[in-house]
């Protein structure tokens, strides 16, 4: 399925730098970073340990501030908001997701999916549909009262996917999905998320090391030493990426 045509980019990051002090040095983590992500648009982010991969995910979503450059989130200066607005702008149109599902055991799938509504102080009844309408697009509305330790590992990523969707985001970062997943289930997952992002029009970015979603994504960019470099989608190599 093509994404969606888009007009304007739901991210765009200009020229991100961001400096650590080491010792009596400057580690240079990124270098000069410019990035857009358009609504529906499915983006694959490859770097090493080490490469500014993290760094970046924590910058474009307000966890952390970039030394200099700018950044745009729907249309809006993530760099001019104060803490309470960046989270705010993370609650309401970010979702997130991570290698590890992070759900509680003892709650439900539908418990579970609810956490971030609760946090938005929704009412009962609507953080309740939200929650199973978020679960039936994940394939998993018959296991909505199944606790997170009564699931599979592909289950537990799904649960994981409808909690970030749960609140209607417009922008998904994702790190590491399909890391602790068999490749078929994390083939499933890598599907889910692509068809999700063209059908609803987000734009999602997952920072990775599987082939499979290299091969899957709309754009593939490289990140190594703080710089990055946009790879193609013809003729790439057995790692996914054309020289």
């Amino acid at each position: 399925m093509e994404p969606a045509v888009a007009t304007e980019a739901i991210v765009e990051a200009r020229g991100i730098t961001r400096d650590y002090p080491s010792g009596g040095g400057v580690v240079h983590a990124l270098r000069g970073i410019d990035l857009n992500i358009k609504p529906g648009e499915f983006v694959a982010l490859r770097g090493r340990s080490g490469s500014g991969k993290t760094t970046l995910l924590n910058i474009l979503i307000g966890l952390d501030s970039p030394t200099s450059g700018s950044i745009s989130i729907l249309g809006k200066d993530l760099l001019q908001m104060s803490e309470t607005e960046r989270a705010r702008l993370r609650r309401e149109s970010i979702g997130m997701m991570f290698q590890n599902a992070h759900l509680f055991p003892s709650l439900t799938a539908l418990e579970n999916v609810e956490i971030p509504l609760r946090l938005s102080r929704l009412p009962s009844a609507q953080r309740n549909k939200q929650a199973i309408e978020a679960l039936e697009k994940v394939g998993l509305g018959k296991r909505a009262k199944h606790r997170g330790m009564e699931l599979s590992g592909g289950e537990q990523q799904r649960v994981a996917l409808a909690r970030a969707l749960v609140h209607l985001p417009r922008f998904i970062v994702a790190d590491e999905p399909t890391g602790n997943l068999d490749s078929l289930t994390g083939r499933d997952i890598t599907f889910l998320l692509r068809d999700i992002a063209h059908q609803s029009n987000i734009g999602l970015l997952i920072a990775t090391h599987d082939p499979l979603v290299f091969n899957t994504a709309d754009r593939l960019v490289l990140i190594q030493d703080g710089l990055l470099t946009e790879g193609t989608l013809k003729n790439r190599d057995d790692t996914g990426w054309h020289k």
